[in-house]
């Protein structure tokens, strides 16, 4: 069985860091992705990265303060969230797809599994 968990949301203050876990059991994954949605919004892109970690993409609202990183010995996908704002409050996705990196990394109908969320509070 295919499972993806997320791990290491919480509340935290405007200016301060969380880092976001996701790990994968069940099978490996060339590419994983964060997703985040607000109350009362679609999901939004976050970050993408690939196998050997060289290639990086970004939602332009978190660039310069999000790190998506990987360790492809513990199956595991991170998030290093570091200058959190109030606006990053939402429920953060890990997602995942096999095979060669999508045509569009940030759709998430680029992805095939889903973990189950984990909440993010920044508080102003």
């Amino acid at each position: 069985q295919v499972q993806l968990v997320e791990s290491g949301g919480g509340l935290v203050q405007a200016g301060g860091s969380l880092r976001l876990s996701c790990a994968a059991s069940g099978r490996t994954f060339n590419n994983y992705a964060w997703f985040h949605q607000a109350p009362g919004k679609e999901r939004e892109f976050v970050a993408v990265i690939t196998w050997g970690g060289g290639n990086t993409g970004y939602a332009d609202s978190v660039k310069g303060r999000f790190t998506i990183s990987r360790d492809n010995a513990k199956n595991a996908v991170y998030l290093q969230m570091d200058s959190l704002k109030p606006e990053d409050t939402a429920v953060y996705y890990c997602a995942a797809t096999p095979g060669l990196m999508p045509s569009y990394p940030s759709r998430d109908g680029s992805y095939d599994f889903w973990g189950q969320g984990t909440q993010v509070t920044v508080s102003s």
